[in-house]
């Protein structure tokens, strides 16, 4: 191994009989350098994406957010709320009833769920960290005001400086057959503040006070979920099961990322698809290394000849070429981890990346992790490995004699 190591470091980096050999060894690995570049850049740059929603999770979800099994609601009463609260590891516990709504403002319509909250919403999540304008309010002496998703901000096109025009709620009376006025229970409730997050939350949801959404419904001493916090160093386990005996089997509990599950798998499905978009790219760019190759072993084929004579076997000789491979997309990888770890260092520093208006933030987030190193190292290493077989395969095929023409 250290003789065929020497000998392909000597071909790979000794001097050529063509210039044209260099140039295109350079080319490989200058292509090399800016693919594992490339895929480092994507991995960083999904990462920034997680962290951000994973803090934005945390500010909205709640810890364990409980629905009933079957059924839109819990009736419950004094007794259950005390018995939920009085769960050992349990900090706070918020009711919530969502149902689907038409919202208009200034004529601007559009569908989507009004969530009502009770007043200890606030300290079962960090909402008011999602606040992007205006505050965290959902009353006062005089009127209901409204926590509106950004998504559905926009939708609706409400003027943020328009503090007179309310956001109509619009809730079908159950059975109803009458006129327009009868068909629907309607609320008015004012714009106070805007959230962002992610998911349908921010483009469909509407928070008030959880009175409102009784008035709409004419119902009181219903839920159609629980949102609790828990204590810090509460086992989560235990905490579930404690809460399925006060609710009994109809009750269905998600933690803060069950919660999103599915748009945190769909992200996460882009992030690889993206990554195996990248590779394939890497891959066409590694025929490159397949023609440099290629043109070495043609150029040593008098070398190799006279290995052979000198009593190196057919392995022995494949291994040369293929460890010159290897060493150009090691090269690569080397160039390409100093590209991307400067342009973290720029996007971090400068933001060169921006992202369009309306957004959380204000350039692409990037996260690096030394996980995507390793990943990034071994598909290097794969696809390398790979472009060097059939070189590998041609040079072990040169006999030991060399016709001279």
């Amino acid at each position: 191994m250290n003789l065929s190591f020497q000998i392909a470091k000597r071909y790979l980096f000794g001097k050529k009989s063509t210039n044209a050999i260099n140039l295109i060894t350079w080319i490989s690995i200058v292509g090399m350098a800016i693919g594992a570049a490339a895929l480092i850049l994507i991995l960083s740059v999904f990462n920034g994406f997680e962290g951000i929603l994973a803090n934005l999770l945390k500010s909205y979800n709640p810890d364990l957010k409980i629905k009933p099994e079957k059924g839109a609601f819990f009736e419950i009463d004094d007794v259950m709320l005390s018995k939920l609260r009085g769960i050992d590891g349990v900090s706070e516990v918020s009711r919530i009833i969502e149902e689907v709504v038409l919202f208009e403002y200034d004529g601007s319509q559009e569908a989507g769920y009004i969530k009502g909250v009770d007043e200890n919403y606030g300290k079962v999540t960090d909402i008011e960290s999602t606040i992007i304008r205006g505050k965290y309010i959902l009353y006062d002496d005089l009127q209901n005001f409204a926590v509106i998703g950004n998504g559905m901000f926009n939708k609706l096109s409400i003027n943020a400086s328009d503090a007179f025009t309310p956001v109509t709620v619009y809730m079908p009376s159950r059975g109803a057959n009458g006129p327009m006025n009868e068909q629907f229970r309607i609320q008015d409730v004012y714009p106070g503040g805007v959230f962002t997050v992610s998911g349908e939350e921010d483009g469909q949801y509407i928070i008030v006070d959880i009175e409102v959404v009784e008035a709409l419904l004419s119902r009181s001493g219903i839920a159609s979920a629980f949102e609790i916090k828990m204590k810090e160093g509460a086992v989560e386990k235990n905490v579930r099961t404690a809460i399925m005996q006060v609710l009994g089997s109809n009750a269905t509990i998600r933690n803060r990322y069950e919660q999103d599950e599915t748009f945190l798998r769909i992200m996460n499905i882009e992030k690889w698809v993206s990554y195996l978009i990248a590779v394939l790219t890497l891959g066409i760019i590694a025929f490159n290394l397949v023609g440099s190759l290629w043109m070495i072993v043609l150029d040593k084929k008098k070398d190799i000849s006279i290995l052979r004579s000198m009593g190196m076997q057919t392995p022995g000789i494949k291994n040369i070429f293929t460890l010159i491979g290897m060493l150009v997309g090691l090269v690569g990888l080397a160039f390409g981890i100093g590209l991307s770890l400067l342009l973290y260092i720029l996007q971090k520093k400068f933001d060169l990346v921006a992202v369009p208006d309306g957004f959380l933030i204000d350039a692409y987030p990037i996260e690096l992790r030394w996980t995507d190193f390793v990943i990034v190292f071994f598909t290097v290493t794969a696809i390398s490995y790979i472009a060097s077989v059939l070189p590998s395969i041609r040079a072990g095929k040169v006999s030991a004699y060399v016709r001279q023409e």
